[in-house]
């Protein structure tokens, strides 16, 4: 298949902060189905949330009250249904969410289904920061997925979360596992980060010889504003182009074709794989 056509779905958040995590997934869950329907009338084969999709981003509390947005994957709610819409839509879909492994043991997660409805797996996010605003080591535990890439009916499927993009070794750790498109749901507010936010993916598919499709949520989220969570998530293919765009502040579907056929053009033209040389990179790995 040459033409793959992706979805990315970007929202702001639904209710309060004040109500139980349960009654934030849910209407979190109702705001994004009629884009979801939207997705399957337009033919998306892939379609990605971004980052938590069904909560805040609660990351700016160390508020205990959120480990109750944790769920089971796949047998939670949420997995459950998208693999029931996955398989209406004939739609890949992938579902990041807060995973509840053990009690007391959490990921950032995002669970990937086919096209069917089959559960492929899930990649936990591997880098967390623990910074003013963004004390994510206090709800997820770093994960170890060691990169895993799906076969999907559709492409041949990576993850990378938000704060891992800042981290180019994954990025060519799922290329060489034989990702050919990768989505990264994220959660970023403006300041320094929207600077870069168009500089780091596209670098990502240029030096990897993929396509990216990156996610970031819209609107500023109380009681913590930290900022504004400016939207703007696209398609970015091989060469570094970004081909299609949405807006800085609107909940949006945006729908795009990639010509997969560019993934096999650009890595053969440039050869980065090839020209690898592992063995003098022992100091990336020497646990300093």
């Amino acid at each position: 298949m040459s033409m793959l056509r992706g979805g990315l779905i970007q929202m702001s958040l639904k209710g309060s902060t004040d109500q139980s995590p349960e009654e934030i997934r849910q209407a979190m869950i109702e705001a994004h189905l009629p884009y979801i329907e939207e997705a399957g009338k337009k033919g998306v084969q892939v379609l990605c949330f971004q980052e938590v999709f069904t909560q805040p981003y609660f990351c700016p509390s160390q508020d205990a009250k959120w480990y109750a947005a944790a769920e089971k994957i796949p047998d939670g709610p949420t997995t459950q249904l998208m693999c029931e819409l996955a398989a209406k839509h004939k739609m890949v879909i992938v579902v990041p969410i807060y995973e509840e492994d053990i009690t007391g043991v959490y990921y950032n997660t995002a669970a990937v289904i086919d096209a069917d409805g089959t559960y492929l797996g899930k990649y936990r996010k591997t880098h967390i920061p623990q910074v003013a605003g963004f004390w994510e080591k206090f709800f997820f535990k770093p994960g170890a997925s060691n990169w895993p890439v799906f076969e999907t009916q559709y492409c041949k499927l990576g993850v990378y979360i938000c704060y891992d993009r800042h981290f180019p070794e994954g990025w060519r750790a799922l290329a060489l596992n034989g990702a050919e498109y990768i989505v990264n749901p994220s959660a970023t507010v403006a300041g320094v980060s929207e600077y870069i936010w168009k500089l780091e993916q596209p670098a990502s598919a240029v030096a990897n010889g993929c396509y990216i499709g990156a996610i970031n949520r819209v609107g500023r989220e109380q009681p913590w504003d930290i900022g504004e969570f400016y939207g703007q998530s696209y398609f970015v293919n091989p060469r570094g182009v970004i081909e299609k765009e949405a807006s800085r502040d609107q909940d949006e579907l945006i729908v795009h074709d990639m010509d997969m056929a560019l993934v096999r053009e650009a890595r053969n033209n440039w050869q980065f794989f090839r020209d690898r040389r592992p063995s003098t990179y022992t100091r990336l790995t020497d646990g300093n």
